[in-house]
């Protein structure tokens, strides 16, 4: 068994924080009236066609306004899920109620073994999972893969937890991103050999895992919609970017020279490197 701080990532252990996630959306105000009501995010900025909502000054989602765009067809890579990471199983109970008060439908719920989860789609589709972490020293690691799992989540036990809440946390995090792919062996390529993170488990049937710091999963990577699924139109509805923060000038240099190497196309923008995963989907990787 290996056991990592009992933060379980929140603090991103060493080296990497995610957000915000960007999304081309038809509906701007719909679509920010969603995340700032029933999820709970705040407004971080606001301006002609964006705006950026999030926890405190952590920014979690950019919404872009784009109502000419296409829509993604079915069977195509892009977005899985964003996912909102609470501080503590209340703060998630808190949310289910939240959700529930508001007849937002659940995709579902599920006992991840290393989490508890919650699933459901915005407006414009695009999945959301609202999750809390189990304490990092419960997670069993085998082989150097940590153990999880798809159980049911017991959802009248969980809204138990809610009594007493205050309300939406203000201690909300970008826990992850999870992406539908068309090529795993490119997938990995790319995230592990090029951006540098870790596999953590690839037994799931179809996806694989990958972090940083010893965190269960920082990028989730699935062939769901097919193995060979091409990207959506460009500008297409859904994902747009994602940033990333790395530990330090010396880890995004290091990137940036695997890149070169890999003959994946980096160039900077200011302090920043941008990169585009095999799958179409554009990142801004930044020094913390």
């Amino acid at each position: 068994m290996r056991n990592y701080p009992e933060d379980g990532g929140r603090t991103q252990a060493i080296g990497l924080e995610l957000g915000p996630v960007a999304l081309n959306v038809a509906d701007l105000g719909g679509m920010r009236d969603f995340y700032s009501g029933p999820i709970g995010l705040g407004v971080v900025e606001d301006g002609p066609g964006r705006t950026v909502l999030g926890s405190g000054r952590i920014p979690i989602v950019e919404l872009r306004e784009a109502p000419a765009a296409p829509v993604r067809p079915p069977g195509t890579s892009g977005l899985f899920h964003l996912a909102v990471l609470e501080p503590d199983r209340q703060a998630l109970a808190a949310t289910l109620s939240r959700l529930l008060e508001s007849r937002v439908p659940l995709g579902g719920a599920s006992d991840h073994i290393v989490s508890e989860a919650l699933y459901l789609n915005d407006p414009e589709g695009n999945g959301i999972e609202i999750y809390r972490d189990r304490p990092a020293s419960e997670w069993t690691w085998t082989d150097g893969q940590v153990e999880m799992a798809t159980l049911p989540l017991d959802l009248a036990g969980l809204l138990a937890d809610a009594e007493g809440s205050p309300g939406p946390s203000a201690d909300l995090r970008l826990g992850h991103v999870h992406l539908n792919v068309g090529d795993l062996p490119k997938a990995r390529a790319f995230y592990e050999g090029v951006i540098g993170l870790d596999v953590t488990t690839d037994r799931y049937p179809g996806a694989l895992f990958v972090s940083a710091g010893g965190y269960h999963h920082h990028i989730g990577l699935n062939v769901w919609q097919g193995i060979g699924a091409p990207p959506p139109p460009p500008g297409a509805l859904g994902i747009a970017g994602l940033t990333m923060r790395v530990g330090g000038a010396g880890a995004l240099d290091a990137i940036e020279e695997r890149a070169q190497a890999a003959g994946v196309p980096a160039e900077r923008d200011g302090d920043d490197l941008l990169v585009t995963d095999p799958f179409g989907v554009p990142l801004r990787i930044q020094s913390r």
